[in-house]
C-alpha cells in the first residue's frame, strides 16, 4: 500500500533534529530521525524513503560513507546534505559522492522546505506526486488542494488524512488503518478522532458539491471515490 511522503533524517544533534522534524512534520511529511550513521544506512535501504537529509558528522559511521553506500544501494534516492562543513572541498566530495543538494548550516527552515520540494520535484514521482479524483486535485509537492478549480484550506491532519484516502481511492480504508497511517498510533475502539476528522474534510471537500466523494462504508471504514467508481452492490452513505 502507498505511503504518504516519508523523510529520513540523519543528525546526533538532538534539538536541531527536533526543529527540522516538527517543521517537516507541520508540512505533512511522515519522518524518521536518526542519531547516527549506522542507523541511518539501514534505515535507508531497507524503508522507501522520498528524501534522505544527511548530516556528514555522525557518530558511528560518517556521512560520506552513508552517502556512498545509499549510491551503490539505490541511485535514485534524493540526498540532501546538511552540514556544517562549508568548505568548496567538502561540497565538491559530497556532490561527486551523489548528494543532490548540499545546504550548510546554519539555515533557513523555508530555505530547507524549498530544496525539499525541488528535490521531489526532480525525482522520478510524477505519478504520485498529484493526486487526482473526479474533480479533486491534491498537490503533494506544492500542498494544494482544489475541488472544481477552487482552493481549499486544509490543516495538517485534514490534509494527510486525504492524501491518504486519495492514495487508495476507489478502496475501502478501515478506521485503524486510518489511525495507524495518519496519525501513527495503534488503534484505540474508545476514540472517535477518525469520524470527527472525515466529518472535517466532508464540510471542506463536498459541502456544495451534488457529488459526494468521501463516502462511509457500513461495518467497515470509509472509501474516497467518483461516483462512476461506486458498484451498486456496496451500502454507502
Amino acid at each position: 500500500m502507498v505511503q504518504v511522503m516519508r523523510i529520513l533524517i540523519t543528525e546526533d544533534d538532538e534539538a536541531l533534529a527536533k526543529f527540522v522534524r516538527q517543521g517537516l512534520e507541520s508540512e505533512h511529511y511522515s519522518v524518521d530521525v536518526f542519531p547516527d550513521g549506522e542507523q541511518a544506512r539501514s534505515a535507508a535501504i531497507e524503508v522507501d524513503y522520498d528524501v534522505v537529509i544527511l548530516d556528514l558528522n555522525l557518530p558511528k559511521l560518517d556521512g560520506v560513507s552513508v552517502l556512498r553506500h545509499l549510491r551503490s544501494k539505490k541511485p535514485s534516492l534524493p540526498v540532501l546534505v546538511l552540514t556544517q562543513r562549508t568548505r568548496v572541498e567538502d561540497r565538491v566530495q559530497c556532490l561527486d559522492t551523489g548528494a543532490d543538494d548540499y545546504l550548510a548550516k546554519p539555515f533557513s527552515f523555508s530555505e530547507l522546505s524549498a530544496r525539499i520540494r525541488a528535490l521531489v520535484r526532480r525525482s522520478h514521482l510524477p505519478s504520485e506526486s498529484v493526486l487526482l479524483a473526479a474533480d479533486l486535485k491534491l498537490d503533494r509537492v506544492q500542498r494544494l488542494v482544489e475541488r472544481a478549480g477552487r482552493r481549499i484550506d486544509l490543516t495538517g491532519k485534514e490534509f494527510s488524512l486525504l492524501e491518504y484516502l486519495l492514495l487508495n481511492s476507489g478502496r475501502r480504508v478501515t478506521r485503524s488503518m486510518i489511525i495507524e497511517h495518519v496519525w501513527n498510533l495503534t488503534f484505540d475502539t474508545t476514540t472517535n478522532v477518525v469520524d470527527v476528522y472525515i466529518n472535517y474534510l466532508r464540510r471542506k471537500i463536498d459541502d456544495g458539491h451534488t457529488a459526494k466523494l468521501i463516502h462511509t462504508v457500513r461495518g467497515v471504514g470509509y472509501e474516497l471515490s467518483g461516483p462512476s467508481e461506486l458498484p451498486a452492490s456496496e451500502v454507502r452513505i
